[in-house]
């Protein structure tokens, strides 16, 4: 079971394909907070209201100063038909093997319908502008996640 990160460890580089299979690492972000959010699979319920709710809020997101980076085991193909289907802005990453969910403490067991599973832990990390995290948020709900992320970050909707 991967380590959970805490605030003010250095958040773990990564380099991943998007969803046209470009590149999209970390260190690319330097100088401005990254929003960094693990879920399980793309074109699920719960999974597509969290992506267009970072989507609805990118525009606020980013004019606070955060970047937003979904990352899943899914392929860059479906990340495509993901984006394009929901109409979606945010940038989303494919890690199949699961390299970057485990260095983030995004994988391992979890309770599924009071089963104990292996798989990914719906999770957001906050990375500040010097890549340490700042806070890192393990199990959270797909639904009401956003808002609850803004409430927290002080971002005002305008």
């Amino acid at each position: 079971m991967s380590e959970r990160l805490q605030p003010g460890d250095t958040a773990p580089a990564f380099s991943l394909p998007d969803a046209d299979g470009n590149q999209v690492s970390l260190a690319d972000h330097l100088g401005r907070k990254v929003i960094v959010y693990f879920y399980p699979a793309a074109l699920t319920p719960g999974c597509t209201k969290q992506a267009c709710d970072f989507t609805d809020n990118l525009d606020v997101l980013a004019a606070a100063g955060y970047d937003v980076i979904g990352v899943s085991p899914d392929k860059p193909e479906k990340l495509g038909k993901f984006r394009d289907t929901e109409d979606l802005k945010v940038t989303l990453v494919s890690d199949p093997e699961k390299k970057v969910l485990e260095a983030y403490g995004a994988f391992g067991e979890k309770k599924l319908y009071g089963k104990t599973v292996t798989g990914v832990i719906r999770s957001t990390v906050i990375v500040d502008e010097h890549g340490k995290v700042e806070h890192a948020l393990y199990n959270v709900k797909a639904t009401g996640h956003v808002a609850k992320l803004l409430r927290d970050l002080k971002v005002e909707a305008s």
